[in-house]
């Protein structure tokens, strides 16, 4: 295998150490969640709005717990609390898109009886009309596909991602015109000058890594944040973007073959870690352990060979590094407190997520076959 290379196959290949591993840093978690991090009405740091709730329920639901399991059944009652008359599943109203979309994720997850066929309805309506796409907001406008946190604004590519994660969960194909239209602003959130992004920012970096957001301005003054941006004016890739921009090219019917999924493995390759949010360190690390399993999991890709050639199992890697960052109590917590992943619950529920790619009995694992 050359170095900087992709295996596929078709079954998680993890020994039965890691499996056992795997079961028993999941079974504590899960615990955390259901003894300390559930509030008595149902929530799980509900200061934060319903997101972390929905969040926490996903990753008990995606690793085997019932919607009959008390802790489950008492959360997903308090989520329902959230659902608005418009469709929308939200607190304030300042996080629209991203509440709605997470806790699709979650009603999904536990919809296998009907239960919320309607609210799921009302909700994939509703998160839709927030995209940019419709009425004066044209495919020639860099913004075009996208969408942010409350729908109005600068739309961003991880509500993008959000947004086509839970119209696919929901029941959407490859070819559902939000999809199609994410596609589009997904592409141009990469850094690879293409007839698909012809944006001012697509050759400035070019090394098929994914970024957050695009401005709409040249950047006059990069030394102003070093971290984002490169001296000539590019915007930095950086890991959790582009596994996020990976999987969503995925779901959007993109095959191994395409340049952009081309460009954004070779990335990958080239900056594989389990120990760090690659370009961005240890800031919104336990999101990116979600969007690297997610990511390499819907690709269908088993092992990683990285740049220098070594070969990784990276399922195996990423429990091994989640064992060993496990609190005592069964909870994660990032010490960068920014994204708020200081906060016990949301690093627990991303890790878990990100856990059960790893499993093949979960419900993440295999859910999408290989470009």
């Amino acid at each position: 295998m050359a170095p900087g290379s992709l295996v596929i196959a078709a079954d998680p290949p993890i020994s039965q150490e890691a499996q056992k591993k795997l079961h028993e840093i999941v079974g504590k978690g899960l615990k955390y969640l259901e003894t300390k991090g559930q509030a008595d009405d149902g929530t799980f740091t509900a200061k934060a709005g319903p997101g972390l709730t929905a969040l926490a329920l996903t990753s008990a639901l995606r690793n085997g717990q019932s919607v009959d399991d008390p802790a489950v059944a008492k959360g997903l009652k308090a989520l329902e609390g959230f659902v608005k008359p418009d469709g929308g599943i939200y607190g304030n109203g300042r996080l629209r898109n991203y509440e709605t979309c997470v806790a699709m994720l979650c009603f999904q997850e536990a919809n296998a009886d009907g239960r919320y066929n309607d609210l799921l309805k009302k909700a994939r309506t509703f998160v839709t009309e927030l995209q940019y796409g419709d009425g004066d907001v044209k495919q020639d406008n860099v913004w075009f596909g996208g969408v942010g946190y409350s729908g109005a604004g600068r739309p961003d590519l991880s509500n993008t991602a959000y947004l086509v994660d839970a119209l696919v969960d929901t029941g959407s194909e490859a070819d559902d015109e939000a999809i199609q239209r994410a596609l589009v602003f997904v592409s141009r959130c990469q850094n690879l000058s293409s007839k698909y992004n012809t944006t001012q920012f697509a050759d400035k970096v070019n090394d098929g890594g994914f970024f957050y957001e695009i401005p709409l301005e040249s950047i006059d003054d990069p030394s102003k944040s070093p971290e984002r941006f490169t001296e000539n004016g590019g915007i930095r890739s950086y890991g959790s973007m582009t596994y996020a921009g990976l999987k969503s090219m995925i779901y959007a019917g993109l095959t191994k073959d395409d340049p952009r999924v081309k460009a954004a493995t070779e990335w990958v390759t080239k900056n594989y870690s389990v120990e760090e949010n690659p370009g961005r360190g240890n800031a919104g690390l336990f999101y990116y352990y979600h969007t690297f399993a997610a990511g390499l999991g819907t690709a269908g890709i088993d092992e990683v060979t990285d740049a220098a050639g070594n070969k990784h199992n990276w399922r195996e890697d990423l429990i091994n590094e989640l064992a060993k960052r496990q609190n005592e109590d069964g909870s994660w917590t990032n010490e960068n407190g920014r994204w708020f992943e200081n906060d016990k619950n949301l690093a627990t529920a991303f890790a878990l997520m990100a856990l059960s790619y790893c499993d093949a009995d979960a419900k993440s694992a295999g859910k999408q076959p290989a470009p």
